[in-house]
């Protein structure tokens, strides 16, 4: 249990599978009070069972009313909120002229707008108090490119960019704001994908992992797994005719298009249209 942990109030979105339900077991684990969101209210009920929490909520986060109502929630039950990890996200796969027009504006909904609506009330919650930690999840697709995944990356580019600039200019406030990048994460959003040449897939768990060292020591961004991080790092310094040899080592333009499994994938994507 992390002593810098304990008896904070935090609040998850996305919060019933994957990194984010990962996350709120390592947090309440640690001695922390937390709360999850997530639309999928049959899921969220078997995690909030398995976590053994009390606070919850169904949460739309493209709804800025649904995020109030979500946090609202949050004080009445747990207390002024320490941490806000705004997680929920979507990742569909394909040519992007193939896209459907319905799952690009989720993606911008969920991907970007959550993140934003998740930040700007946090902010009006923390700033009164001068005491408070907005943690973005983003990907190392925020600041790297990868052909299958086109408006994915513009999203996450986006929540890295909005992150950094928060910081900045909320750096006297008490706020603090950190953006998390995974690399690919054996979660049900990258089921079916590729894999890159060289390189592994995260686990849940160390995304949580990451995230709770932030809580416990803040700081503008992590990137996991380190080596992936690193990679990603070259694609914004080296040239081009220095960086494409490297893609091409590790397969990078094929993952998420001829390296994917439709089958796979179909009950995620199938999901994400309608949830």
């Amino acid at each position: 249990m992390s002593s810098n942990i304990s008896g904070k109030v935090i609040a998850i979105t996305g919060g019933a599978r994957g990194i984010g339900f990962d996350t709120a077991k390592r947090l309440v684990a640690d001695g922390a009070r937390v709360a999850i969101g997530d639309i999928d209210e049959v899921q969220m009920k078997e995690a909030v069972t398995e976590l053994d929490i009390t606070a919850y909520a169904r949460l739309d986060v493209t709804d800025p009313a649904s995020f109030a109502e979500f946090l609202d929630m949050v004080e009445s039950e747990l207390g002024p909120i320490d941490v806000l990890v705004n997680n929920a996200g979507i990742m569909p796969t394909g040519w992007f002229h193939e896209e459907s027009d319905k799952i690009t504006r989720r993606q911008v909904e969920i991907n970007v707008l959550g993140v934003m609506w998740g930040s700007k009330q946090a902010l009006q919650r923390m700033l009164p108090r001068r005491a408070g930690h907005v943690i973005n999840i983003a990907s190392l697709a925020g600041e790297g490119y990868f052909p299958g995944v086109a408006a994915y990356c513009g999203t996450k580019h986006a929540v890295k960019a909005l992150t950094e600039t928060l910081r900045r200019e909320y750096r006297n406030s008490g706020v603090e704001f950190s953006c998390v990048m995974p690399t690919f994460v054996n979660t049900e959003l990258t089921l079916g994908a590729g894999k890159p040449k060289l390189l592994r897939n995260a686990e849940p768990q160390e995304i949580a992992d990451a995230i709770a060292d932030l809580i416990a020591h803040p700081k503008p961004q992590v990137r996991v797994t380190r080596l992936a991080g690193k990679v990603s790092q070259l694609q914004n310094v080296l040239p081009r005719r220095m960086l494409a040899p490297i893609i091409k080592v590790l397969r990078a333009e094929h993952v998420l298009l001829q390296d994917v499994d439709s089958n796979a994938r179909k009950a995620y994507l199938d999901r994400i249209e309608t949830n």
